[in-house]
């Protein structure tokens, strides 16, 4: 159920809702009466044409990396170069636990990692940004996939676009690293110039919500994904962006000692059940279909929905009123979270 108090705390512990064809039009009633940032779309594309958005080269034709990135409680805390990634997704796999993809688009990021292994759901979200999919070792089920769909992919079992980091005392599978500078010369026999556009739009000035008619308080923003995994980000009014928790501690970059932030928050829920016969725990994800979320950004958050018509197609997030989401400068952490867990923004 959905509960709203006085202190404006959500609690969201539904599954994932299919968008009505009616939601548009009850949607629109909330906005109709005041200009709304959705409705400044065209301007904000000749904008950022003028403009400089420093989150992405809007005008690169440059195809962008996807990696792998482990997020097991033993790597987390030596993740590195994450900082640099314009988008991140974070999804459920086998265990209770998550892993990221992370994306890069024309960057020079010395280290990046740990990289971990392909599960076969992180694919559409490479296919739906045009990426070089990057991974060390796979599941069955990517193994194949990345076969049959011709993912041009990059795969530490059989790359030298990778190395061990020695210096670190853990298991040996979450010692695995790259650079961007290996990764581009890995990718070299494969199509260079993008065929999509960029996921997001983006807004070369500062979104704000305050005036959205359904805007509420996104001051703290708690994403559960199991017992094992919740993540809570804590908004930093003087620099306007989110600081990053997991576990209820700072995550931080190993190299720099710095927490992460990021500008933009993309939230929903998607199910998600283990794949019969699978004696490891892998998962199936429900993620073709249409639901509802929350964009936040500057210490505001607002319900939007979501629909992604194929594997290949892009997730396409909406306003209520029916325009697509406009974000602010910045990086963006995309949360599809578990049918049935709990959100919390207040």
């Amino acid at each position: 159920m959905l509960k709203l108090n006085k202190s404006k705390k959500i609690i969201l512990g539904l599954g994932a809702v299919v968008v009505a064809a009616g939601i548009g039009i009850g949607g629109y009633a909330l906005f109709k009466d005041q200009p709304t940032v959705s409705d400044k779309k065209e301007e904000n594309k000749e904008e950022v044409l003028e403009k400089n958005i420093e989150i992405v080269d809007v005008n690169s034709k440059s195809r962008p990396f996807a990696i792998m990135i482990n997020n097991h409680a033993t790597a987390r805390k030596y993740h590195t170069g994450l900082q640099d990634a314009y988008i991140i997704y974070e999804m459920i796999v086998e265990g209770g636990i998550t892993r990221y993809l992370a994306l890069y688009k024309d960057q020079d990021t010395e280290k990046i990692g740990s990289v971990r292994s392909a599960r076969h759901y992180y694919l559409d979200y490479a296919l739906e940004n045009d990426a070089y999919y990057v991974h060390w070792g796979w599941s069955p089920q990517a193994e194949s996939d990345i076969k049959t769909l011709g993912i041009n992919n990059v795969n530490g079992l059989y790359s030298s676009a990778f190395y061990r980091d020695k210096t670190l005392n853990v298991a040996l599978e979450h010692t695995g690293y790259t650079s961007m500078e290996l990764l581009k010369n890995a990718v070299k026999k494969y199509r260079s110039e993008t065929n999509k556009d960029l996921l997001l739009n983006y807004s070369a000035d500062d979104i704000d919500l305050s005036n959205e008619g359904d805007a509420i308080d996104a001051n703290t923003v708690i994403i559960k994904y199991s017992n094992s995994v919740v993540d809570k980000y804590v908004y930093d009014a003087e620099n306007k962006v989110y600081k990053r928790y997991v576990n209820n501690v700072e995550h931080k970059d190993y190299q720099t000692g710095k927490i992460y932030t990021f500008k933009n928050i993309i939230t929903y829920q998607v199910s998600n059940h283990l794949i019969s016969g699978d004696n490891k725990g892998r998962q199936e994800f429900d993620n073709i279909g249409s639901g509802e979320g929350y964009y936040i950004t500057n210490g505001k958050a607002i319900k939007i929905t979501w629909s992604k018509d194929s594997r290949s197609e892009q997730t396409v997030y909406k306003y209520l009123n029916g325009e697509e989401i406009v974000v602010s400068d910045g990086n963006t952490f995309i949360q599809i979270q578990p049918t049935g867990q709990t959100l919390t923004i207040e």
